[in-house]
């Protein structure tokens, strides 16, 4: 009998599970056609590639430079023209455009493969959540076609994803526009979360999705019960919120160039940006994982722990002043000025976003993560204790062959000798080293 397996969280970023569930299946093929499908329809819709009817004969021309003040970031790019049309592979456009459509690749080809294996199984996943499997595995594709073809040319201005981007992550079209590397960016990243999101289906569903007899990992599936669902919703709600808010200083780049920031700024960016969004993607990924981190931390440096998640999430609610005068600004800072308070109150102005989309991005950027911060730092026991309603549990553990010790975790998930795990949010039950 193989030792119980533990989780690897290399092998979730590198998505180790899809690809290994892409190579068991002989589909590299499916990849391929995928990413070319999407690869192609991005260049077309974005521009890159215009059909037309022009005289004369092929010419091939690399650009260097398109001169000062231009967009380096689009060069050295090529430019094709032939009898047919004109094709145009400026440098990280064509890059990131590449990148996405292995991705999409990657995501379209799971998604049809855990269709056509839970179709064809119906009877063995009776009462299993397929729905979600099958959702979960096109959530790669649906979130890329949302921006589809945005990174690749400034003419993609008639795409609605472009207007996405912008109010999601709180700048405006025209500076998108004028900077779409951060366009290339934003696929990139969101597709790669989306991947991590698919992985994490593969690894709490390996039993249902690996051909029978496999040598797998025996996993628990969450229960589908009102825990499991508030919990899943709150880890979802952290991700979106984590990824677009750590995105939003990347728009903030297009703007303000960070060589000449200042000091206020890059407090903004690193601490309450890239803390609070590094805390709320690893919570949502790896709620127990994060736990422990945060408890070894805590142990040797309570207040420095502390006080860094109070600071970030405190301002991130509220900057009185001056410290709104020095750059950071709250969700209180920009209430106050949408109700026309005096400005000696520390107003600050939300931009050019309005509605709906200020909204959004008050609840699941401001209000979200600067509260989980500061719940994290003050009562982080009760604070985890919901992300771990969805977390997958294995299943019971077997005694261990002659000769093999009992499997032990060091630090706070040490549990008792024979090889069961202390949930360290759950006080009494048995925990998996799962996400």
């Amino acid at each position: 009998m193989r030792p119980p397996h533990r989780f690897d969280p290399v092998d979730l970023l590198t998505l180790h599970g899809i690809r290994t569930f892409i190579r068991d299946s002989s589909a590299r093929g499916g990849v391929v056609f995928f990413a070319l499908l999407y690869g192609l329809g991005a260049a077309f819709s974005s521009g890159m590639v215009l059909i037309s009817s022009i005289p004369g004969g092929y010419t091939l021309t690399v650009l260097w430079s398109g001169g000062p003040g231009t967009s380096f970031w689009n060069y050295p790019g090529l430019l094709l023209v032939a009898p047919w049309g004109v094709v145009s592979a400026p440098f990280f456009p064509t890059v990131a455009m590449v990148v996405v459509s292995v991705g999409v690749g990657l995501g379209m080809t799971v998604a049809f493969l855990l269709g056509v294996q839970l179709v064809r199984d119906r009877r063995r996943f009776a009462g299993t959540p397929t729905a979600t499997g099958t959702i979960a595995g096109l959530t790669p594709a649906m979130i890329t076609l949302v921006t589809l073809g945005a990174c690749c040319s400034t003419t993609a201005a008639a795409s609605a994803g472009v207007g996405v981007v912008a109010l999601v992550t709180g700048t405006t079209t025209n500076n998108l526009l004028l900077n779409n590397w951060f366009l290339g960016v934003f696929q990139i990243v969101i597709v790669w979360v989306a991947l991590l999101a698919q992985e994490l289906l593969l690894v709490v569903y390996t039993g249902l999705f690996t051909k029978r007899g496999a040598d797998t990992p025996s996993m628990r599936p969450v229960p589908v019960d009102r825990r499991s669902i508030l919990g899943g919703a709150l880890r979802a709600a952290l991700l979106v919120g984590g990824v677009l808010w750590s995105l939003s200083m990347l728009a903030e780049w297009t703007t303000v160039p960070p060589s000449s920031a200042s000091a206020g700024l890059w407090f903004q960016w690193i601490v309450q940006h890239q803390l609070l969004a590094l805390l709320a993607i690893a919570a949502a990924l790896f709620p127990t994982g994060t736990w422990s981190a945060l408890q070894v931390v805590r142990q040797r440096a309570r207040p420095l722990l502390v006080g860094s998640l109070l600071v970030a999430g405190l301002t991130v609610l509220w900057s009185p002043p001056p410290l709104s005068s020095w750059g950071l600004d709250g969700l209180v800072n920009q209430v106050l000025f949408t109700l026309h308070a005096p400005a000696s109150w520390g107003t600050v102005s939300p931009g050019g976003l309005s509605g709906l989309a200020l909204g959004f991005r008050w609840l699941f950027e401001y209000a979200l993560l600067g509260g989980f911060a500061v719940a994290a730092a003050l009562v982080p026991h009760r604070t985890f204790g919901p992300l771990r309603w969805s977390s997958a549990g294995r299943a019971r553990a077997t005694s261990p062959p002659a000769g093999v010790p009992s499997p032990s975790v060091p630090g706070p998930f040490a549990g008792p000798s024979d090889g069961r795990v202390v949930d360290p949010v759950n006080t009494g039950t048995s925990a998996s080293q799962g996400p």
